[in-house]
């Protein structure tokens, strides 16, 4: 895989993705990973991660099935961002400053309403 030296200089979400990325490389999977393909599957295996859940309590779910799916979520979400150069990061930190705008604390704090309702 990835020389240790390499995964020094990287930051988790970074590795990650290299991981993928060369993953796919290897088995040249990288002309079927077009930014809508890759959305297609990560959504549906959002919807299989939900599959965990139908029918039972929260605490009924296979937590070996919700790992398997989530980790097929991220992965296709990593990829798609990568697609577009997007630091994952950074778009993750700039929606939760766009949140905190929508949810302040002391109007959203226990609430599960939309922003629009509070």
């Amino acid at each position: 895989m990835l020389s240790l030296l390499k995964l020094l200089q990287l930051n988790d979400i970074e590795q990650l993705t290299e991981i993928l990325r060369q993953f796919r490389d290897e088995r040249d999977w990288a002309q079927f990973h077009n930014a809508k393909d890759l959305a297609l599957a990560l959504n549906i295996e959002a919807g299989e991660l939900l599959e965990a859940f139908l029918w039972k309590t929260p605490e009924q779910a296979d937590i070996d099935c919700v790992k398997e799916e989530l980790a097929d979520v991220m992965t296709f979400a990593l990829l798609l961002a990568d697609k577009y150069g997007l630091d994952v990061k950074q778009i993750v930190l700039e929606k939760m400053e766009k949140n905190a705008l929508k949810y302040p604390v002391e109007k959203s704090k226990g609430s599960a309403k939309k922003y629009t309702e509070l």
